[in-house]
């Protein structure tokens, strides 16, 4: 089923007044120009980049009919916090704190394009993220960090999110880190017991991760751990950018960026979005079907 694409308008930045993060939060709005009852997608993007960046994924979902709120964290190039910086051992859970702040505040943000605070649907919400994003968007799903100690740090799930997109979330801890996983990302000890919202991730079968000691199946962790219905896209010899989802290029820049791999991360999360924000199903139960991705299919589908 072919979906129409809409008109679209993105507006940057809005800004949040932040006074415990030290510096307000910047947020992007990038939302169809006409529709009504429009879902809401809260984007969180990887390590170093900001609101401007993942323009495929983020601009193809406006053009779905989605409106999308990316925020810049602290850990973005664009911020240049300096490496002593005193927040830099907390940045995990200021990204956390930043998706909570747009919900708070969600009709200021939305008010930044005239009108479409009217055509959103608020009880349709939903979270994702890419890498460093997709495990801050899990905490809101239901994932914690866990302390040295081996207990769950505080909850972050937030009722008001129903479904998320975790893309290329990182896996288990432990003695699978890497020595600069264990040095510079000491928070990386995710457990997933408690992530029982719907969720779609993806993952690149050839993403070996610097990390982790495991291989790429390391990123479907959360597939296989989580309790709750679940969805998992295995992309073909996709590595960390599945193809290139963080920027445009009229030519690909490296030997990992796949138009064609890009092309279905925005099919198959597209349809997953309108499936779990109870919009449309019909896509959905068209590409879990056996062969639904295709004969030629350059990834797998799999559900529970």
């Amino acid at each position: 089923m072919e979906i129409p694409m809409s008109q679209t308008i993105s507006v940057r930045p809005v800004v949040l007044p932040a006074p415990a993060r030290g510096d307000d939060l910047q947020a992007r709005v990038t939302a169809p120009v006409a529709g009504e009852n429009l879902p809401v997608v809260l984007f969180s993007h990887g390590f170093g980049f900001s609101m401007d960046a993942y323009g495929p994924i983020i601009d193809h979902w406006a053009e779905q009919g989605f409106s999308v709120v990316s925020v810049t964290h602290l850990d973005s190039a664009s911020l240049g916090l300096a490496p002593a910086d005193p927040r830099g051992p907390r940045i995990w859970r200021y990204r956390i704190d930043d998706l909570r702040l747009v919900l708070d505040h969600l009709d200021t943000v939305l008010v930044a394009v005239p009108g479409l605070s009217e055509r959103v649907d608020r009880s349709r919400i939903a979270v994702a993220g890419h890498s460093y994003g997709a495990t801050t968007a899990s905490a809101l799903l239901g994932a914690r960090v866990l302390a040295p100690a081996g207990d769950p740090e505080e909850d972050f799930t937030d009722s008001r999110v129903s479904a998320g997109v975790l893309l290329a979330l990182a896996g288990l801890a432990g003695d699978e880190l890497t020595p600069i996983a264990t040095q510079f990302f000491p928070f990386m000890n995710p457990e997933f017991g408690n992530l029982q919202a719907p969720a779609l991730l993806v993952a690149g079968d050839a993403d070996q991760s610097v990390l982790s000691t495991r291989g790429p199946d390391w990123w479907a962790d959360a597939y296989r751990l989580t309790p709750g219905p679940k969805a998992l896209l295995t992309l073909s010899d996709a590595q960390h950018s599945l193809g290139g989802i963080h920027a445009y290029g009229t030519v690909p820049q490296t030997e990992a960026d796949s138009p064609a791999t890009v092309a279905l991360v925005q099919r198959v999360t597209t349809a997953y979005l309108r499936y779990a924000l109870h919009v449309d199903a019909v896509e959905w139960d068209e590409l879990r079907a056996p062969h639904g991705l295709g004969a030629d299919a350059i990834g797998r589908l799999e559900t529970r």
